[in-house]
């Protein structure tokens, strides 16, 4: 990425954010009936992350602190994005706090904001190639 366009890399760390955010509201949905589970969402993607985008890499890093433990290395399942549980209003008795209607709407004003962030790129792309083929 060090050698980004800096409009296309923040794209790219968007797209990279809403894929995770995706995957977390999947899992809220799949997780609708498991007693106890609480909703999490992703951490709005910051302006200062969105910015500094030149050679964005997550700094999380495991360590296995006894030789019998398993070491994970790679990256991490959000990208190094930050989930946070979701203070829902409506609880049921066994303590799940997932809220399908919740849930559904924001899985669509995601993948419409996915869907936004893709066609930017492929736009400043073609704003790219354009200004190359005139000064070819």
């Amino acid at each position: 990425m060090a050698g980004d366009i800096s409009f296309l890399a923040a794209l790219k760390m968007g797209m990279r954010w809403h894929q995770a955010r995706q995957r977390v509201l999947a899992e809220n949905v799949a997780n609708a009936n498991s007693v106890g589970y609480r909703a999490q969402d992703l951490a709005p993607l910051s302006l200062r992350s969105a910015v500094s985008l030149t050679g964005f890499r997550p700094t999380v890093s495991t360590e296995a602190a006894n030789p019998r433990h398993i070491a994970f290395s790679g990256r991490g399942q959000d990208d190094g994005f930050v989930r946070t549980t979701v203070a829902g209003y409506e609880v049921t008795p066994d303590g799940n706090g997932v809220t399908l209607e919740d849930q559904m709407m924001k899985l669509t004003a995601n993948q419409l904001d996915y869907q936004a962030v893709t066609t930017l790129y492929a736009r400043g792309l073609g704003l790219i190639r354009t200004a190359l083929k005139r000064n070819a």
